[in-house]
């Protein structure tokens, strides 16, 4: 069941775009308070919170002090340098009039995805969809099992032979098993089908628990002698621990539907017909994701 679920939660990124988590723009309860002023500038809370987002990545593992401090130190280089640009008039050309247009417009961009796609998932969502995935998820079983992995098969049936005389598994295990769960008595733990190499899969789910391989079981590894300790069904995760990645599922499946219906409603014309083609096939697999048939594109990260 947790496979099926990880699968459900996986979202495959079609036109190889990523989600603006970090992109969104919160409100700043003191964003008006003035941290500091460069030349009559002031820099306040609020653009120490933006330059937080946009360098979060060099900044974000660095103590509460350290990591203010170096964003200050960071905005008043830019500050002073920008104050530089105007000065000689770079403000001035074509070519920053279209980066400001586009920076503008990637805000308008983030603002909408806070407000109208995610602000439109809510907790009640998040959770009918989980209970919904959980509902309709397989079940699936699981095998805890101990191991001894020895080179050859003689040592292997010599093993058996020990322990049909009385011999302790996990003792025999620590002595003779070439694997690295030796020194945990050769234990495995919980696995699913799909975890383990196939001929130690088959042997495995065929014992019942207490039991132990009455053959070596051959791999690409050696030889084994297999133990199972327990079965049972694989619990599904509990919803505290992936309500934040079913909520980004949501997301995602929103902005696909509000860009989706945007561009049926747009006229969009693409001269290049070899560009044309890549970006219809964008289109379909936008559509696949909000019908839940295809991969999910995602909005595109803010820089």
């Amino acid at each position: 069941m947790l496979k099926s679920f990880r699968r459900f939660l996986a979202v495959q990124v079609g036109a190889g775009l990523t989600l603006a988590a970090v992109g969104f723009m919160p409100a700043y309860a003191a964003d008006a308070d003035v941290v500091a002023t460069v030349n009559g500038m002031e820099i306040t809370e609020g653009d120490l919170a933006v330059a937080g987002e946009e360098y979060g990545a060099q900044f974000g593992n660095l103590p509460e002090p350290q990591r203010r401090a170096a964003l200050l130190s960071a905005l008043i280089e830019i500050r002073l340098l920008a104050s530089q640009a105007e000065e000689k008039g770079l403000a001035d050309s074509e070519a920053f009039a279209k980066r400001l247009e586009f920076l503008r417009q990637q805000a308008l961009h983030a603002a909408f995805i806070e407000k109208v796609v995610d602000g439109a998932v809510t907790e009640e969502q998040v959770r009918a969809s989980y209970d919904k995935q959980i509902a309709e998820a397989p079940a699936v079983n699981e095998v805890r099992a101990r191991h001894i992995l020895v080179k050859t098969k003689e040592e292997a049936e010599a093993i058996i032979k020990q322990l049909e005389e009385g011999g302790n598994f996990e003792e025999i295990a620590k002595e003779k098993s070439t694997d690295g769960a030796a020194a945990n008595g050769g234990d495995l733990g919980y696995f699913t089908s799909g975890q383990m190499v196939p001929e130690f899969e088959k042997a495995a789910f065929a014992l019942n628990p207490g039991e132990h391989s009455k053959e070596p079981v051959e791999t690409q590894f050696g030889f084994h002698v297999i133990k199972v300790e327990d079965k049972r069904a694989k619990q599904p995760p509990a919803f505290d621990a992936v309500k934040d990645r079913v909520r980004s599922l949501l997301v995602r499946e929103k902005y696909v539907e509000e860009v989706s219906a945007l561009r049926d409603a747009a006229e969009v014309d693409v001269k290049d017909p070899a560009l044309k083609e890549f970006i219809d096939g964008i289109e379909k697999q936008r559509e696949g994701a909000a019908s839940g048939n295809g991969d999910a594109a995602e909005p595109a990260k803010s820089e």
